[in-house]
């Protein structure tokens, strides 16, 4: 039994009694004479709670004294385990527990003792959406309007999210629970992501006491970039650099999180838990086993089309979504699946295959992580909460597919598809960084317009989400269809645990919370929902839900088109929605209900004004100053020193050595046996450079993507004798001030002598990758060259005395 530490909140008049509150934030039942509360409870308890007072009696000696230990806080009586599971741009029509193709097993046993929930939204991207749920602030609120990489310099968009939002973690660690978060965590700013912090917005910053997992947008699944708290650690089998059999992220997750609540189980059984579980899947790139891949083999080769249509009928006959819905049309600038010649179905049929996998195999491992729990014993009073996707499936895989996203969609990079055709075979595996094509992604959205990114259709913004509470929750397999939003999730699971969202945390005076408890829809299927407004925004694609009606922004562009000039609000259409009937937005009543439509959209803008939106940002120029304008670990400076085993510096705090000259000088000492191995990388497999050597003899490498005719090796023609050289590689830029991605010359030196020459035609505009680093004296992650591939992490086997970059 979970008893309850009384903690002082005020001393009143004299001769009247103490008044205490619990943890929860309740008055306890500690009575005056007239057996009424002595004070009344705060509004909210400000947090941590005060420290006990000393209740013993003090002698001259422990003989004539009284002990008296202070007690930790602890949860309310009877207060659930918690565990926060949501994965990554999932349509709302791609699990099978809401009509989809792909078979989530532990998704659809969730709901068969829980409750689904129809009309469940999220913000439309990954950042905000997290900051949106672990907070139960609006995302511009947190400060988090846009993901990390795209920060402004404005309140609603600078993505330092203040102490005023404190989170799940912390409100739970200092109300008596153990906190641990597991997975993904896109929520730190891109220049306190080094060892050098600071680490207040780390998960461990948070209230979590534990963190394994990875900090960005994405990961490679086979070779992670992996933190412990906030230390970088070498996860098993990673560091072969090829990918183990035995070995893939998403299972190692699940393996620590299954630990975890098996040891807080054992330690401290009457204590509960909070873990919030967040797998990179399916983000790119798409990752799976084999044989998970093999089970999907033919499995859509119909095509999505008929995909689509075959999830449309399975969600009707479910009862997921309305019989009167409709199936909202294929956009006219998406093929169709049967203007595709043989060899186009193959490939496109192969990477759903592989995505599928993905998805399954995620859900496997989520159905792991219940399992756990329910081996406890733990399961009927845990509350679970499994969001099925951060948005809606994503577009930016382009419209054919990719086998290297970043490469494509964020440095211009092309593919032809003869290439892709080739290696079909080994998409899902570690050679490749592969995302299927935007068809498949408006499949998987199904019924719903458009995907992730738009935050004015649901198909950006609708995901599907399950509850299961067993001691509380028994209207099992029940579907509820209340309008509710990401930032609901947070005072659910408050209400939940008994406890009240703090006035005040470590000094902070915590803003209001934007989200409504869900638990009224627990026990009444036909409640009347209590989330009567809600705005959308994202990349000035707007939206605005009231009382049953939805008004939203017709969006310019597809996430793999360019990107308009001289956009301003004006530049969007505006569309009405009667939501309440019409469950997909497929009928636009603007033009029948023109003063309804103004109606909402000047509502968008009061909530705008009051949720920090403004300023909205069209500028392409705003987005590329706020670069040189956010706090930085590199700005200003033109020299770099590193030493041997500086290794896991990502890529927002290293030096700048894209679009301009620069040299890198490695001071070195060669063992008497003769060199080998990492001088200095930065990025990896996809992209990036490296300084090794190999066979005795200085390299130098570059690469824009994995394929040969994407990069440049020189090699020194001679030997490096045992003894002290300073190796050099000199790049000369051809591109003028402003000008990105242009190539230049390389030229190697050994101890001042000119050893080899090169020049490439083009290099790498904006980012060598999400998730690899700069590495000295060895490469982690994936290798720059596939000629030590298999000898990772290529430690070099003598000394480095120092490297050193220089930016011309």
């Amino acid at each position: 039994m979970r008893s309850r530490l009384l903690i002082p909140v005020a001393f009143v008049a004299a001769g009247c009694t103490l008044g205490y509150l619990t943890a929860s934030g309740r008055l306890s039942d500690v009575f005056a004479q007239d057996n009424k509360p002595a004070i009344q409870p705060s509004p909210a308890p400000t947090l941590p709670y005060p420290d006990p007072p000393f209740r013993g009696t003090i002698g001259r000696t422990t003989a004539d004294s009284k002990s008296d230990f202070p007690q930790p806080v602890q949860a309310p009586k009877g207060a659930p385990n918690v565990l926060l599971i949501m994965t990554d741009d999932v349509g709302f029509g791609a699990s099978s527990t809401f009509g989809g193709a792909i078979p989530t097993p532990a998704f659809d046993k969730l709901a068969a003792r829980g409750l689904k929930y129809n009309r469940f939204h999220t913000t439309a991207l990954c950042s905000p959406t997290r900051a949106a749920l672990i907070s139960g602030r609006n995302h511009h609120n947190a400060h988090t309007g846009m993901i990390m990489e795209r920060s402004l310099g404005y309140p609603g968009y600078d993505s330092v999210m203040p102490k005023s939002c404190g989170t799940i973690g912390e409100v739970l660690r200092l109300n008596g629970y153990s906190t641990a978060w597991f997975g993904k965590n896109h929520n730190v700013p891109g220049w306190q992501s080094s060892a050098a912090g600071p680490f207040d917005l780390w998960p461990t910053g948070l209230g979590f006491e534990y963190f394994y997992g990875f900090i960005g947008g994405d990961v490679n699944q086979w070779d992670p970039t992996i933190f412990e708290n906030t230390s970088s650690v070498e996860p098993k089998g990673a560091l072969t650099g090829k990918a183990k059999a035995d070995y893939h992220l998403d299972s190692d997750l699940a393996d620590h999180a299954i630990h975890w609540i098996q040891d807080q189980h054992s330690l401290a059984p009457d204590k509960p838990f909070f873990a919030y579980y967040v797998p990179g899947a399916t983000h790119a790139p798409h990752h799976a086993p084999k044989e998970w891949v093999a089970k999907f083999k033919g499995q859509f080769d119909q095509g999505w089309d008929k995909v689509r249509e075959e999830t449309f009928a399975r969600q009707k006959k479910l009862g997921v979504i309305p019989q009167n819905a409709v199936l909202t049309p294929r956009p006219a600038n998406l093929p169709a699946w049967d203007s595709l010649d043989a060899k186009h179905k193959e490939l496109y049929s192969r990477m759903m295959e592989v995505y599928a996998a993905f998805l399954a195999f995620t859900d496997h491992n989520i159905g792991r992580v219940i399992d756990a729990v329910e081996k406890t014993g733990e399961l009927d009073n845990t509350l679970i909460v499994y969001i099925q996707g951060d948005n809606g499936g994503s577009a930016e895989g382009t419209l054919q597919g990719t086998t290297n996203e970043l490469a494509v969609l964020g440095n211009g990079e092309t593919e032809t598809f003869d290439y892709l055709f080739s290696v079909k075979d080994e998409l899902g595996g570690p050679m490749h960084y592969n995302h299927f094509p935007v068809p498949w992604t408006w499949a998987m959205n199904a019924p719903m317009q458009w995907t992730k990114r738009y935050a004015s259709h649901f198909g950006g913004i609708r995901n599907g989400m399950v509850m299961s509470w067993p001691k509380r929750i028994k209207d099992v397999g029940g579907l509820r269809e209340q309008f509710h939003h990401v930032i609901d999730i947070a005072p659910t699971i408050y209400e939940a645990a008994g406890v009240r969202a703090p006035d005040a945390i470590n000094g902070a005076k915590q803003a209001r919370i934007d989200g409504v408890g869900m638990a009224y829809t627990w026990g009444d299927a036909k409640a009347k929902g209590r989330r009567t407004t809600q705005y959308f925004e994202m990349f000035g694609n707007r939206g605005i839900y009231h009382d049953g009606w939805m008004a939203c922004t017709t969006p310019l562009v597809f996430a793999w088109e360019p990107e308009p000039k001289g956009v301003t609000p004006s530049s969007f259409k505006w569309e009405l929605y009667h939501i309440d009937e019409d469950f997909t937005q497929a009928k636009n009543l603007a033009k029948e209900k023109p003063e309804k439509l103004k109606e909402l959209e000047e509502l968008w803008w009061a909530e705008a004004g009051r949720n920090n939106v403004l300023p909205m940002n069209f500028s392409p120029q705003a987005t590329v100053a706020a670069i040189f304008e956010r706090p930085s670990l590199t700005r200003g400076r033109k020299q770099f020193e590193y030493h041997q085993g500086t290794v896991r510096i990502p890529e927002g705090t290293a030096p700048a050595i894209k679009n301009t000259s620069y040299t890198i000088t490695a001071n070195i000492d060669v063992p008497e046996k003769g060199a080998e191995g990492v001088l200095v990388t930065q990025g990896g497999r996809f992209a990036g450079w490296g300084l090794v050597v190999l066979d005795g003899k200085p390299v130098w490498a570059y690469k824009r993507t994995q394929q040969k005719k994407d990069g440049i090796k020189i090699t020194g023609p001679d030997k490096l004798a045992p003894g002290k050289h300073t190796i050099t590689l000199d790049f000369t830029y051809a591109g003028k001030a402003g000008e990105v991605g242009k190539g230049g010359t390389y030229v190697l030196t050994v101890d001042g002598k000119k050893a080899v020459e090169g020049t490439i035609e083009a290099t790498v505009p904006f980012l060598y990758s999400i998730d690899e680093t700069l590495d000295v004296g060895e490469d982690r992650g994936t290798p720059i060259l596939e000629d030590y591939a298999d000898r990772m992490p290529f430690r070099f086997n003598g000394k480095i005395d120092k490297v050193t970059i220089e930016l011309k």
